[in-house]
């Protein structure tokens, strides 16, 4: 028994050989040992419980922004996925106090 380990880039599809392992691996049992035993339901519990709270802070809220129109265009030229980038942009600038005093 190994690991077997894929490193895909962005956009990189399996090739047919890595999805037959892949779904050949979910077929096997799952081999619980000394160094990593089966969870207890009160553990699980536990995980699920730190799993909402990170779910909570990372719900996204909507708002509402009043942009210019070249701002809208440069932002739109990024493509699909253009307001998660944004709002990665505003979470470093917000994050770095320097660039943040330099738009205040």
């Amino acid at each position: 028994m190994g690991i077997k380990r894929f490193t895909l880039e962005e956009g990189q599809q399996l090739t047919a050989e890595q999805i037959h392992k892949v779904r050949e691996a979910a077929k096997k049992p799952v081999v619980f040992d000394e160094d990593s035993p089966e969870l207890t339901d009160e553990q699980l519990a536990g995980l699920r419980r730190v799993h909402e709270a990170n779910q909570e802070e990372r719900r996204r809220q909507n708002v509402t922004l009043r942009l210019t129109p070249q701002s809208i265009r440069k932002a739109k030229a990024l493509g699909k996925g253009y307001t998660g980038i944004l709002s990665r942009i505003v979470e470093a600038v917000l994050d770095d106090p320097a660039s943040l005093k330099k738009y205040l």
